[in-house]
């Protein structure tokens, strides 16, 4: 593994609460056995669990790239195609041809930070988010 891709999964896991962690496991319930799911304390065993069962590898950022869409992390897939274009070198021309097909929903995001749309961005410099949708109950 590289170093590199040791510290781009370092920073992804300063940005992951407690809370997102939950989210993000339950958006896994189908690759991640339930009683597994008590063993994933950290982002970072999150993360490694996703490397054991190949969800997960440092060419191939595509399942939590679809996990932090599902859970609206924008700011997420931002770093994610910031991974793909500056470490990877994987272009837009070469996207299509690349098995990481997600890139135009992270391209989305960060089109809305770089338009400087002062609505979608906070006081720390993040993107606003607006609270994921509630399950209603049978």
């Amino acid at each position: 593994m590289s170093e590199t891709y040791l510290q781009f999964l370092l920073d992804l896991t300063n940005l992951i609460t407690a809370d997102d962690l939950e989210q993000f496991k339950t958006a896994c319930k189908d690759d991640i056995p339930e009683e597994k799911l008590p063993e994933l304390k950290t982002p970072r065993d999150w993360f490694m669990f996703l490397e054991k069962i190949e969800k997960l590898a440092q060419d191939d950022l595509s399942y939590i790239e679809h996990v932090f869409e599902i859970t609206r992390r924008p700011d997420l897939l931002t770093k994610i195609l910031e991974y793909r274009t500056q470490v990877l070198k994987i272009s837009d021309d070469e996207e299509l041809d690349s098995k990481l097909t997600r890139v135009p929903s992270a391209k989305k995001y960060k089109d809305l930070i770089s338009k400087d749309h002062v609505a979608a961005v906070s006081e720390d410099g993040g993107i606003k988010l607006d609270p994921p949708p509630s399950k209603k109950g049978p």
